[in-house]
């Protein structure tokens, strides 16, 4: 079985009237995102294969949107008017070995990059669990791994350049200060991420282990070192029990290992065959385990690069809270579980390090993220979702901008301490709001 299951229409599509097979023929195909549960509010959408290109197209529309590979789950990334998209401008511009620095365009996808620099011999220090994502829509969107002292993936930008509203190139680098760190984690309102520059590291081999039902009590009792046995740990949850259903420890091979190989940890049983972060799943489309080594662009995400998901059926949310309130928060959950159940195909949890980045929910702050794999049923995940933000209201938590949140305008404000002096800089990039869309105007401008 494959790592998603697929839905041919989403709840919206489902709601529209019937056409003919005619009708159907000689209308524009709708473009949705990759999940199915969004269709997007316009079919208009060019394709420029160069900076010039961009630029003009940038003049010549008064209102406009950015679409990346589509993995938001929300509207961040929608338009009522007209889209550009990057997916042609997907090359590496640069890589400067002296310096351990590549540039690559708008529309590269980590999966296309991370063979190229291993090649030559270099690494990025993280990857989402997808790799099927863009490089520009992760980092603006403060996307990220995991890892005790991991930053999200806009900590690899070194420098951004961008085409503003007036169809201008901007250039910001990291020391630029802080209007660099304004602008990283710029949610689509700044303009077009023409292209954009990662530090690097060399290359390493990884490898990984789980561990099967692994109590909350050593949860409780020993969180900071449960996170700390790798390089990167993923623990996985359905809520329904008073364990953790996976703990995935991801370690550098060149790093001795604490606990591969061992029987336990913590109480949990080491898994005898690799497994998917849902159990009853097959594990074919996930990433080597069982202390396995393999290239880090092999092991630091959960599934394989030659996997490419297109219509899951699913919807996704997760909220960041203060790593010092990261165990208060689980247990919190923990006792909603019954409701967040029947709705939940799994959760994950996952640590990020701190940033500068003033609109990453990692500002200023060690994070633990809380996240929700749901049923594509948004009629009761639109009732949960009040419900999961309201017992994390409590430890400040910030929903990820790429996914599905409820919470109001007002609340957002009081969380981003530089969300004025964001929405002044986007002012002076995009007087005329060229890049507002529904969703920024009801973000960042609502009440």
């Amino acid at each position: 079985m494959k790592k998603r299951t697929f839905l041919k229409l989403s709840s919206a599509m489902m709601a529209a009237p019937l056409v003919s097979p005619i009708e159907s023929w000689a209308m524009p195909e709708k473009i949705s995102n990759w999940a199915g549960n969004l269709v997007y509010s316009t079919d208009k959408i060019v394709y420029p294969k160069s900076v010039e290109e961009l630029q003009k197209l940038i003049v010549q529309y008064p209102k406009m949107k950015v679409l990346g590979t589509k993995h938001c789950f929300n509207t961040i990334a929608d338009s009522k008017d007209q889209f550009v998209s990057l997916r042609d401008m997907n090359r590496m511009v640069k890589l400067d070995t002296e310096k351990s620095e590549v540039t690559v365009e708008g529309g590269m996808k980590y999966g296309e990059l991370a063979p190229i620099i291993d090649e030559k011999g270099f690494a990025l220090h993280n990857l989402a669990s997808l790799p099927h994502i863009s490089v520009a829509g992760a980092v603006t969107t403060a996307t990220h791994g995991s890892g005790l002292k991991n930053g999200n993936l806009s900590t690899q930008v070194v420098a951004i350049q961008f085409i503003n509203a007036s169809g201008e190139w901007i250039e910001l680098k990291k020391s630029d200060g802080e209007k660099f760190n304004a602008t990283v984690v710029g949610l689509g309102a700044l303009g077009a991420i023409a292209n954009i520059t990662l530090k690097l590291q060399p290359k390493f081999q990884m490898r990984q282990w789980v561990f099967e039902k692994l109590p909350l009590s050593q949860l409780r009792d020993n969180f900071e070192t449960i996170e700390s046995a790798g390089y990167s740990v993923s623990l996985f949850t359905d809520w329904t029990t008073e364990s953790i259903n996976e703990v995935w420890i991801k370690e550098r091979s060149s790093s001795p290992s604490a606990y591969g190989g061992k029987p336990e940890f913590f109480g949990a049983a080491a898994a005898t065959k690799n497994v998917h972060p849902i159990i009853e799943l097959s594990a074919e489309n996930c990433t080597e385990q069982m202390g396995v080594d393999g290239p880090w662009y092999e092991r630091l995400p959960h599934f394989k690069m030659g996997f490419t998901p297109s219509s899951g059926k699913e919807l996704q949310a997760e909220y960041f809270v203060s790593k010092q309130n990261a165990v208060d928060a689980i247990l919190a959950i923990q006792k909603i579980g019954k409701q967040i159940s029947p709705h939940l195909f799994i959760s994950e949890i996952r640590t990020i390090d701190g940033d500068d980045f003033w609109m990453s929910p990692c500002y200023k702050q060690p994070s633990v993220a809380i996240h929700f794999t749901l049923k594509q049923d948004w009629p009761n995940v639109s009732k949960l979702l009040p419900v999961i933000e309201k017992t994390l209201e409590p430890f400040n938590a910030k929903p990820h901008w790429g996914k599905l949140f409820t919470m109001s305008p007002a609340k957002l404000s009081t969380l981003y301490p530089k969300m004025k002096e964001f929405k002044n800089l986007v002012a002076e990039f995009d007087a005329k709001a060229k890049f507002r869309n529904a969703f920024l105007s009801r973000n960042l401008y609502g009440k």
